[in-house]
Formats: C-alpha cells, sequence, structure tokens
C-alpha cells in the first residue's frame, strides 16, 4: 500500500471513475431512447390501459 500526499489524486481511480460515469450515462441515454421509442409508436389505448393496470397494481384510486 503506498500513501499519497494531501491533494494529490490517482490518475488510474480517475480514469476508472470517468469510464464508469459515461457508460452511466449511457445506459441511461439508452433506456430513455427506448422509453421514448415504445411510447411513441404505442397505441393511445394500449398506453391507457397499462397505465390504468399500474394504478390498479399500485392501490391509487382512479375511478
Amino acid at each position: 500500500m503506498t500513501t499519497q500526499a494531501l491533494g494529490q489524486t490517482d490518475t488510474r481511480t480517475l480514469g476508472q471513475s470517468a469510464r464508469s460515469d459515461i457508460a452511466a450515462i449511457f445506459a441511461v441515454a439508452l433506456i430513455g431512447l427506448g422509453i421514448v421509442f415504445v411510447a411513441g409508436h404505442a397505441q393511445a389505448s394500449a398506453l391507457h390501459d397499462a397505465a390504468h393496470d399500474v394504478r390498479h397494481a399500485t392501490g391509487f384510486p382512479c375511478h
């Protein structure tokens, strides 16, 4: 184990962190675009029925 002076950073750790952040951003963007794509091509009645089912499943009154 090595000791570092106060204020110094390990560049290897920073590089791994940056790659991890980029991977997370890419994953979230891909999921978001997938949701927009699916919702954009679904029929309105299908979206309404899905939202209605979720309301019932969570116990939220909708009637």
